[in-house]
């Protein structure tokens, strides 16, 4: 479906702190903007589009009793900043994103940063699923396959807002019928919370009235080295060292799309069972996987299947000491490396993205599922039944 947009500016918010008037950077009251350095009137917006109408668009800033600081637009449900402490105490900036809402929008920039995936994340086959019996075509907006639940994907659509708490952010949808041409009506619920233990909690949850497939996930790109305003923004993630508790991954073909097989990481670059630099294998294409992903671009079975006491992943930067762990209930984690930035993309501050300019950790069901039929990855939902998702992005520092 065309999508039309518009963006109409609206009154600024009122101020966040209690700073002078006298207090401006670039015309702007320090107090109207967030510890990152986001001014919430720049994303006081309307987003507008031929399905769901017109929808106000609004920046959430959730704070702990710590200092750090998320920031929320519920465009997308993104996250467009997240301030943690270094070795040294800085605040730091460790998600790519833009200034304003305007820039997360399609028609400017067609990103993923820091999103809401679904109805499905990462890639379906030729764009087909198959659903009582019946095949149905998706659109195929990834060459061959449909990626991201489609060309108007939720990332591209606005949440409803419930704020309980300082704490936490109640984001809800709904789907119709139809919607990319996938079946059934679903209602959308996520949960942003954020924990006195420097923790990002997300939990996903949905229900159907017509049998249908789901997978969702958060996008955000992780740069532990730092913010954009540091100047370290720029540099590439390759120094972060990774470690996955997985045994095997999902190996793709050169469209990349899962081939259905399992394989072993051991003696392969995929090999992040023992600490190592992301950058270390990452330019190996005599390996053919990583020839087909240009990079990093895998799905990992997760040796924790489902047990989210325990974290799947660990990433730390050895500039900053920033550490991050992921949890999840989900059996897969895709990572992607930013293959695919190459410094066209400015964001916050004017950074222009670079090449493995960041990290995504996409706790999700693996790829295709519903055309591979992996028994621990079951991405179908009925009528009756209740789609619920886990994930955690813990924060700490290294010293």
């Amino acid at each position: 479906m065309k999508i039309k947009n518009i963006m109409i500016a609206t009154a600024a918010t009122a101020a966040l702190f209690g700073a002078c008037k006298s207090d401006m950077v670039d015309g702007v009251s320090i107090a109207e903007r967030t510890l990152s350095g986001l001014n919430p009137s720049d994303f006081d917006t309307v987003y507008v589009d031929e399905m769901r109408g017109a929808k106000d668009v609004h920046l959430y800033t959730l704070r702990n009793a710590n200092g750090m600081e998320v920031c929320i637009t519920n465009f997308g449900g993104r996250i467009a900043s997240v301030m943690v402490p270094d070795r040294d105490g800085k605040m730091r900036d460790v998600v790519l994103g833009f200034d304003n809402a305007a820039d997360f929008f399609p028609q400017n920039n067609s990103s993923d940063f820091g999103a809401i995936i679904g109805r499905y994340a990462n890639r379906l086959n030729q764009g087909r699923i198959e659903v009582d019996g019946q095949t149905i075509q998706l659109p195929q907006n990834n060459g061959p396959h449909c990626l991201h639940g489609g060309f108007t994907g939720w990332q591209y659509q606005v949440y409803d807002v419930e704020r309980p708490d300082s704490t936490s952010l109640v984001l809800t949808m709904v789907s119709p019928d139809g919607d990319n041409n996938f079946p059934g009506e679903m209602q959308v619920k996520v949960v942003y919370t954020l924990t006195d233990d420097n923790a990002i909690e997300i939990k996903y949850e949905a229900t159907t009235d017509k049998t249908t497939v789901i997978n969702m996930t958060n996008h955000s790109y992780f740069n532990l080295n730092s913010d954009a305003a540091s100047g370290l923004g720029e540099m590439p993630i390759t120094n972060h060292i990774l470690t996955i508790d997985a045994d095997s991954y999902t190996p793709v073909d050169n469209t990349f799309m899962t081939t259905g097989e399992i394989l072993p990481v051991e003696g392969t670059p995929m090999d992040f069972r023992q600490p190592k630099e992301v950058g270390k294998d990452i330019s190996n294409f005599e390996f053919e996987q990583l020839k087909n992903g240009n990079g990093y671009d895998h799905n990992w079975v997760l040796n924790t299947k489902g047990n989210a006491t325990r974290p799947c992943a660990h990433l730390v930067s050895p500039v900053t000491g920033i550490a991050l762990d992921v949890y999840t209930t989900e059996p897969g984690m895709q990572v992607y490396t930013g293959n695919f930035l190459d410094g066209t993309v400015k964001g916050k501050g004017g950074v222009a993205y670079p090449q493995r300019g960041a990290i995504c950790l996409e706790t999700q069901k693996y790829p295709d599922s519903p055309n591979k039929h992996w028994a621990e990855s079951n991405a179908y939902l009925h009528p009756g039944e209740v789609y619920h998702s886990y994930c955690k992005f813990k924060f700490s520092v290294e010293r």
